[in-house]
């Protein structure tokens, strides 16, 4: 691997950013950043602009921006990919390796141990009330998420308009993620050279890096390793245990999920119910919402709900290995085979996206990403928030547009309660995401303790 791998891809200008840190004071950093990142991929990013832009100033803003773009264009979970992506920034491919790796793994440990617990049927009383707390926490976590970020990428009106369009097509009409951000991309290429200022660029004072034929070779190489390691627990299995084994089809099945995974965890979570529940009969319904619980309050992408629903696939039918032994091995295969493929995503495009920044059309085109990302997380808020504070949602409708329809008497009062409490903390009293998800998760034990005691 050449020495460009080892060193910044960007030299920081005077007085602008801070020296380009060593890769093991960024590991310590993308550690922390991997254990504490709760709240889904709205928190996720925040929590990752908070860090490397605002604290470090490690990155500049643009630049930071114009990853989160790239990123949201890929397949799988584009939190993920963009700590790979700003690691590869850094220190290169191993800087990118190092920081994907530890973005997941706390949040895949966690949920493996509440897989077990979960099967093994002991008293879920406290990460019950923990989960409680936490979830109600997220509503907070995620409309900050969608303030800071509104707030640097709508600077224009027609920004604005996109954002709310964008909005309005995911929240209300049904219109799917890919198309809502093509159509961004199309508007933000055609205005970049028209007009210019709507998208608040300035494409000509973009100075691109210069081009680094080691790097790019580097990273190219790197993606085809991983292409290979992305397969290689898949093929091992049919080897071993035969083309039909279930850690085969759980290997092949979540690698054409990771592939299809445009707009994160929610844009898929439909198709992925109705696979694993209809298709295959790997859990039910209702386990399928007690997976998704478990991954919006666990570190990590909300994706990890895959390795919920392979470890009771494998649970169920272990054979030749114990239930307990079942249940590991293919979680731990599902999780595999969906963040490998971003490593590949990641090093086989970083390099070629580093070196255009400086086009006009392609920047016109990420501003537009950036305003509709804007409206794809405000959508979430929509989505989630009446699922954590009532007990009962159904669909309303008006003319051609549809939406989640709270049964109003159905109000979860702790719920609201602790979402207040987690706005209160976040936005008056400015503490952090971790204080205020400690507090509120505290607060979900007590209750939930309370109610269970009370109801004998």
């Amino acid at each position: 691997m050449s020495a460009a791998t080892d060193t910044p891809a960007e030299v920081p200008l005077p007085g602008s950013l801070a020296p380009p840190p060593t890769l093991a004071e960024a590991t310590a950093v993308w550690l922390r950043i991997g254990c504490l990142s709760f709240g889904g991929a709205a928190a996720q990013i925040a929590m990752l602009h908070r860090t490397i832009v605002d604290e470090k100033r490690w990155v500049e803003e643009r630049r930071f921006l114009d990853a989160l773009n790239y990123c949201t264009l890929l397949p799988g979970p584009e939190a993920q990919q963009l700590a790979t992506y700003l690691g590869f920034i850094l220190h290169g491919v191993r800087g990118g390796v190092v920081a994907g790796l530890l973005f997941v793994i706390p949040g895949a440990l966690v949920m493996m141990a509440l897989c077990l617990l979960y099967v093994l049927g002991r008293d879920l009383t406290l990460v019950a009330g923990l989960f409680f707390g936490i979830k109600a926490a997220v509503i907070a976590i995620v409309i900050e998420a969608l303030l800071k970020i509104g707030k640097r990428a709508l600077r224009t009106p027609f920004l604005v308009g996109l954002a709310v369009a964008s909005f309005v097509a995911l929240a209300f009409l049904g219109i799917d993620f890919p198309f809502v951000i093509g159509a961004a991309v199309l508007l933000g290429a055609a205005l970049a050279t028209v007009l210019p200022g709507w998208l608040a660029r300035n494409p000509a004072a973009v100075i691109a890096p210069a081009a680094d034929p080691g790097q790019t070779r580097a990273a190219l190489t790197a993606a085809v390793v991983w292409t290979g390691i992305w397969w290689l627990p898949v093929a091992a299995a049919a080897l071993l245990l035969g083309s039909g084994h279930l850690l085969v089809e759980i290997g092949l099945f979540f690698s054409k999920l990771a592939m299809i995974t445009f707009g994160g965890a929610y844009a898929v979570l439909a198709y992925l119910a109705d696979a694993a529940v209809n298709d295959k009969g790997w859990l039910s319904a209702a386990e399928m919402i007690d997976g998704l619980g478990l991954a919006e309050t666990t570190p990590g992408p909300t994706i990890l709900v895959n390795q919920f629903a392979a470890f009771l696939a494998g649970w169920r039918a272990p054979a030749p290995f114990s239930q307990v032994w079942g249940g590991i091995l293919a979680a731990t295969m599902a999780v595999w085979v969906t963040f490998a493929p971003s490593f590949v995503w990641i090093f086989a495009g970083s390099p070629f996206v580093e070196r255009v920044r400086g086009n006009s059309r392609i920047a016109g085109a990420l501003s537009a990403i950036t305003a509709a990302v804007t409206g794809v997380i405000a959508s979430l808020v929509l989505t989630f928030a009446p699922r954590v504070l009532f007990s009962e949602v159904g669909t309303g409708r008006l003319g051609p547009l549809s939406f989640p329809q709270p049964v109003l008497d159905t109000l979860v009062w702790p719920a609201l309660g602790l979402a207040v409490l987690a706005g209160l903390m976040l936005f008056r009293w400015h503490r952090g995401v971790i204080e205020t998800v400690l507090a509120t998760g505290l607060a979900g034990i007590v209750i939930t303790a309370g109610q269970r005691l009370l109801a004998g």
